[in-house]
């Protein structure tokens, strides 16, 4: 397919996915701006903190948690399911429940356990089922107006505003210097990634049109993690395509022995991106290039791609935007509706 015909593109996708991702850097600053606007719970004494969390939302507080490593002095847990872990109770928990919609179960069965367990909660949604709870329980709750954003695509406003609880709580110190990095990195970066960038200088067509007809899979280093998922999970929801990720150093004990016994037929169907940033650990940028190598040598095709900017934020906003644009090009590819979402809703029919 040409990725340049851009009349097309509007054909495929039917509810407009590619305004959104060229939205994204200004999705972050509505999301971080009202974060600061916000009524702040007056929270006492917390020890721990667990997000809940599922799909996108899970991602934006898995960013979140990357970006606050290396300051944040509480034990932070994402839990992406039901129920708790045993650890969370009592009030000195504080459990924070995110979902776009208000209404996946899984955050709701946590929202009630945590009341049953005592424990500290906040929730932050659109609405939907959760806000009502939150209000019948005079939970503090912060909701935010996506704008017609599809749950795909919002992963902005649920990252902005988990920064700016915890900044505002005083666990972590003031991000808004980073924050303004990564949103300026951004848009510096889709002067070269847009739609209306011709392919022969776009590298995100020019990826796009390499991943076509292969199984791909990302690898990250530790920081990264979050964001190899989140492309993984781009290439299955906007290009309905398969892929998977894997995380460094975990990687080289494992998948990087995977090369022994290679198959010719299937390896010329695959492709390995490797994403590295400033802020990887040296120990884990000699990891990821080792790796790379090896992967060379045994024909299997791979590729790097680096982030962009000095803070952790800029570097893993930076590579989201470039994913985000990465996967969609590679939807229109396949004539694929980034936005059609027909096998996730009937497997919830399924459900019942």
């Amino acid at each position: 397919m040409n990725l340049d015909d851009l009349d097309l593109f509007k054909k495929i996708d039917t509810r407009n996915m590619l305004a959104q991702i060229d939205g994204l850097p200004n999705q972050l600053q509505t999301a971080w701006e009202l974060g600061q606007t916000q009524p702040l719970p007056a929270f006492k004494d917390i020890q721990s903190i667990v997000i809940s969390a599922m799909g996108d939302s899970a991602v934006a507080a898995e960013l979140v948690t990357a970006s606050v490593s290396s300051s944040i002095r509480l034990p932070v847990t994402l839990h992406r399911g039901y129920s708790l872990p045993a650890f969370a109770s009592g009030p000195q928990t504080l459990v924070v429940c995110i979902s776009h919609s208000g209404n996946s179960e899984e955050v709701l069965d946590v929202f009630d356990a945590a009341q049953k367990n005592n424990c500290t909660v906040m929730v932050i949604s659109t609405g939907g089922e959760i806000a009502k709870r939150a209000t019948d329980k005079n939970i503090p709750a912060w909701k935010f107006d996506s704008n017609g954003v599809v749950d795909t695509a919002a992963v902005a406003y649920p990252f902005g505003l988990l920064l700016a609880l915890f900044s505002r709580l005083g666990f972590i110190p003031d991000p808004a210097n980073d924050v303004a990095e990564a949103i300026a990195m951004m848009k510096r970066s889709q002067q070269h990634i847009t739609a209306d960038v011709i392919a022969a200088k776009n590298p995100a067509k020019r990826y796009a049109g390499q991943l076509v007809g292969r199984w791909v899979t990302f690898v990250g280093t530790e920081n990264l993690a979050p964001v190899a998922r989140r492309w993984k999970m781009q290439i299955n929801q906007l290009a309905k395509a398969g892929a998977n990720f894997e995380i460094i150093p975990e990687a080289t004990h494992n998948t990087l022995i995977a090369t022994i016994n290679p198959t010719p037929t299937l390896n010329a169907h695959t492709m390995t991106l490797f994403l590295r940033a400033p802020s990887d650990h040296p120990r884990n940028r000699l990891r990821s290039d080792l790796m790379r190598q090896t992967f060379m040598l045994e024909a299997l095709n791979t590729d790097v791609i680096d982030a962009r900017g000095e803070s952790v934020i800029a570097h893993l906003w930076t590579l989201m935007i470039f994913g985000d644009y990465m996967a969609y090009y590679l939807a229109m590819a396949y004539g694929a509706d980034p936005s059609e979402e027909d096998a996730f809703v009937n497997f919830k029919r399924s459900l019942g």
